[in-house]
């Protein structure tokens, strides 16, 4: 894998003259995805260790970095951008971040809209509505409280389910989100499918990836979702459908329910043929695949001079270095994940 940080292009291109992202495989960068934080109020145990060491908040960029950033993507055709974390709602001040990018939908920006633990939606969700947010995804691996607080090791169930709550009255669409983990929810994913579909909510299950050094063994976790699905149909009725959101997941329509159900497989089938995203973190660096460790440093062209004209350059470079795919090998010898990084840094 390359681990390089690329350098800023020499050209530099006037921002009037922007043009589309278009990678060196024909794919058009549409989607970018933010991690403002790298901090979490849950120790979910296949994403973190329970003692993690976060960034200092002096290596951050401010929230006007962030936003200026997101409107440099923006003009060059980005047309959704999805807040993440960490827990993007705990990062300080994090709604002036969502009401400036807001503002931006209509004017070049389709739909904002972010992924989130739940836990601090019961305080945001009426907000965020009125910054223009429409969709969220809340991540949700079991509906059992215990098992809820083993998994997350800190969270508290019934907080998210208030936030939840308080999400759908303020009129926000949400798609619940689940890790598929081999001996802990498998066994709870129709309960869990009848509970979405039921509050009129899709859900989509995702594949554990190998990013980062945790205290489990992933492959002790790893459960692949064509054995997900074939289980699955034994009591439900799939039907594959070509709805998208914009995201990898393939959906299918579930007959007994009326709901969608998402898959998202990063390890069995990877997504990466109709790859539209590129994924910058609170420090400024721009990952063009989550299973690649090969980034572009964007701080330095943004705070080099308030001329966007070296960023816009910074951006080209990175994005002819976009690669084919992804490939999330472990390392079962030695236990290693593929990526170092914790998805907490990227975001997911």
């Amino acid at each position: 894998m390359n681990t390089r940080v690329g350098t800023i292009g020499t050209a530099s291109p006037l921002v009037a003259d922007a043009h589309p992202m278009i990678d060196p495989f024909g794919r058009a960068v549409t989607y970018l995805r933010v991690s403002v934080t790298d901090r979490c109020d849950f120790r979910c145990t296949y994403c973190m260790a329970e003692n993690m060491t976060f960034l200092p908040k002096k290596d951050l960029l401010t929230l006007e970095e962030l936003d200026r950033l997101c409107s440099a993507f923006i003009a060059r055709g980005v047309s959704k951008i999805r807040l993440t974390g960490g827990e993007p709602l705990v990062r300080k001040n994090i709604m002036y971040l969502v009401r400036q990018l807001g503002q931006k939908i209509g004017s070049g920006l389709d739909e904002l809209t972010l992924t989130t633990n739940g836990s601090q939606l019961s305080r945001h969700a009426e907000e965020l509505y009125d910054c223009g947010v429409r969709r969220i995804n809340v991540s949700v691996d079991t509906l059992d409280p215990d098992k809820f607080r083993k998994i997350t090791r800190w969270g508290d169930f019934a907080k998210v389910m208030e936030g939840i709550d308080a999400a759908q009255k303020a009129g926000l669409k949400i798609k619940l989100n689940a890790v598929a983990l081999k001996d802990f929810n498998d066994a709870e994913m129709p309960e869990l499918l009848r509970f979405a579909h039921g509050r009129g909510m899709d859900l989509t299950v995702i594949e554990t990836m190998p990013m980062g050094e945790i205290e489990e063994d992933r492959t002790d976790q790893y459960l692949p979702l064509s054995k997900l699905r074939a289980d699955l149909e034994e009591q439900f009725t799939l039907a594959d459908i070509d709805y998208q959101t914009g995201g990898p997941a393939r959906y299918v329509r579930v007959e007994e329910t009326g709901g969608r159900l998402g898959f998202i497989t990063p390890m069995t089938h990877n997504f990466c043929e109709s790859c539209n995203r590129v994924r910058l973190t609170c420090t400024g660096t721009l990952y063009m695949c989550l299973g690649q460790n090969d980034a572009a440093d964007l701080r330095a062209a943004l705070r080099a001079t308030e001329d966007d004209a070296l960023l816009h350059a910074a951006i080209d470079e990175a994005i002819t270095r976009k690669p084919k795919g992804h490939d999330f090998i472990i390392d079962r010898k030695h236990n290693r994940p593929a990526v170092a990084r914790h998805m907490s840094v990227t975001g997911g």
